[in-house]
C-alpha cells in the first residue's frame, strides 16, 4: 500500500488548505483506490492557522463579534480552543485582516488592531493558560497599540487625554497608563506564530516593507515609520525594554512588537509550530510520498513558508516531496538541493488570474492526476525525476 501525506498551505484567494487536501485526496483515491492518504492541512501563522490547528488537534470553534480594522466596523468571526480548552488559537487577520477592507478603502493611517485585543480578551475569559496568535495577513500598522488599548492600556496625549490609537495617531502619544492592563496577560503564555523576521522600523521595517500593500503611499510610509518609531520610544522608555529590533517585531504592522511589549509574548516560526502541533514528523516518517504547496512558490518560500518547512521535515526521512503552486517564481533552483523533488505549476500556460483563482481546484486535480499517473507506472515508490523550471 502506498502512503501519501498531504501537507499544503492555502492557495490564497482560491483554496483553503483543507480544500487543497480534498482535491489531492480525490485524485489519489480515484487512481489508487487502496492508497493510504494522510491529510494534514498546514499554515505558517497566516491565513488558515486556526483551521489547521483545529483540524490537527480536534479543537472547537468559538464564534465572536468584534471590532474590524476600520473605526465603527464590526466583524463576526471565530477563534479556536485546543488541548481540552487550555489553549486558544487566534488569527489576527480574522479580526483585522486585509481581506476585510476593500482595496479602495485600505488606509493604514486609520486601521487598528483593537479587534485582535478583543479576541485575546475573549480567550482569557475562557480561562486558557496559553494563547497562540498567528500574525499573517494584516491591514494594520499601529504597532499593536489598538490591541493593547482593548486590553486596558491607555495611550495619553500631552494633555493627559486618551487617544483612540491607529497608525496615523501614534505620534500623538506622550505617555502610557498601564494600571488597567488586563492582569491575566501576566499569567498566560502567549506565543506569536509568524513567518516574518522584519524589525519594527526602518527600511526593512513594517511600514516600508508591508505598508504599500495595505494602501500606503510613499508619503504615508514615511509618516507611518516615524509614528512607529515615536511610539516605540515611549513604550520602551516606559517598560524599560528594547524590542523594536527583534526579528518579527514588525510582523502584522508591528503587532509583534506590541504583543512582546504588553503581553510578554515569545516569537515562534509559524510553520514549525504547526508542524509540531500536527505531529507532521511522525506522519511523514511513514509516507512514501509527501505532497505540499501554496499559491506561489519563489525565492521567498525558504523564509518560513509552509512548503519549505514541510520539505525540511521530509528531507530528514529521505522522502520525495512534490510541491504544487499556482505560480512558480524565480530563485527556486536551489530548492532541489534542499528537500524538494518536484515543483509543479498547476495553471495552464497564459492562464489569467481570474481563471486561475476560479478554477484552482480543477487545475490542482489535473496536475495531481499527472503526478499519480507517473507514480502508477512504477512498480514501487522511488524518488521522482527532478523537474527544473
Amino acid at each position: 500500500m502506498t502512503t501519501f501525506v498531504l501537507a499544503p498551505d492555502s492557495f490564497k484567494e482560491s483554496m483553503s488548505a483543507q480544500q487543497a487536501c480534498d482535491a489531492m485526496q480525490r485524485t489519489i483515491l480515484k487512481l489508487i483506490p487502496d492508497a493510504n492518504v494522510i491529510a494534514v492541512p498546514m499554515a505558517d501563522g497566516g491565513e488558515g492557522t486556526v483551521d489547521a490547528l483545529l483540524s490537527a488537534c480536534h479543537g472547537q470553534k468559538v464564534p465572536i463579534a468584534l471590532t474590524g480594522p476600520l473605526p465603527n466596523q464590526r466583524v463576526t468571526t471565530y477563534f479556536g480552543l485546543i488541548d481540552g480548552g487550555k489553549t486558544a488559537v487566534i488569527e489576527m487577520a480574522k479580526a483585522n485582516g486585509i481581506h476585510l477592507v476593500d482595496m479602495a478603502k485600505r488606509n493604514p493611517l486609520l486601521t487598528s488592531t483593537y479587534g485582535t485585543g478583543e479576541m485575546i480578551q475573549a480567550a482569557l475569559d475562557f480561562g486558557v493558560s496559553k494563547i497562540i496568535i498567528g500574525l499573517g495577513g494584516s491591514v494594520t500598522n499601529d504597532g499593536g497599540a489598538g490591541m493593547a488599548q482593548a486590553l486596558g492600556a491607555q495611550f495619553l496625549d500631552e494633555n493627559g487625554l486618551e487617544i483612540a490609537v491607529c497608525g496615523g495617531y501614534l505620534d500623538q502619544i506622550n505617555s502610557l497608563d498601564l494600571t488597567q492592563l488586563d492582569s491575566r496577560l501576566a499569567q498566560t503564555e502567549i506565543i506569536i506564530a509568524s513567518d516574518v523576521i522584519n524589525p519594527l522600523c526602518g527600511d526593512h521595517g513594517a511600514s516600508h516593507i508591508f505598508g504599500p500593500q495595505k494602501g500606503a503611499t510613499q508619503e504615508m510610509v514615511r509618516q507611518l515609520d516615524q509614528n512607529l518609531s515615536h511610539y516605540a520610544d515611549v513604550v520602551e522608555a516606559t517598560l524599560d525594554c528594547a524590542l523594536r529590533d527583534i526579528a518579527g517585531a514588525g510582523a502584522a504592522g508591528g503587532l509583534g512588537f506590541g504583543l512582546m511589549a504588553f503581553a510578554g509574548a515569545s516569537m515562534r516560526s509559524g510553520v514549525e509550530l504547526v508542524i509540531e502541533q500536527s505531529q507532521l514528523k511522525e506522519k511523514i516518517a511513514q509516507a512514501d510520498y509527501v505532497l505540499t504547496g501554496e499559491g506561489k512558490i519563489d525565492h521567498q518560500t525558504k523564509f518560513g513558508k509552509t512548503p519549505f518547512g514541510v520539505a525540511q521535515v521530509a528531507k530528514k526521512f529521505n522522502k520525495p516531496v512534490i510541491a504544487f503552486a499556482g505560480l512558480v517564481g524565480e530563485g527556486i533552483t536551489e530548492f532541489y538541493d534542499l528537500g524538494f523533488t518536484q515543483i509543479v505549476g498547476i495553471n495552464p500556460p497564459d492562464c489569467k488570474l481570474e481563471d486561475a483563482l476560479k478554477n484552482a481546484e480543477t487545475y490542482l486535480e489535473k496536475s495531481c492526476t499527472d503526478l499519480i499517473n507517473s507514480i502508477c507506472k512504477r512498480s514501487e515508490p522511488t524518488p521522482l525525476k527532478i523537474d527544473r523550471f
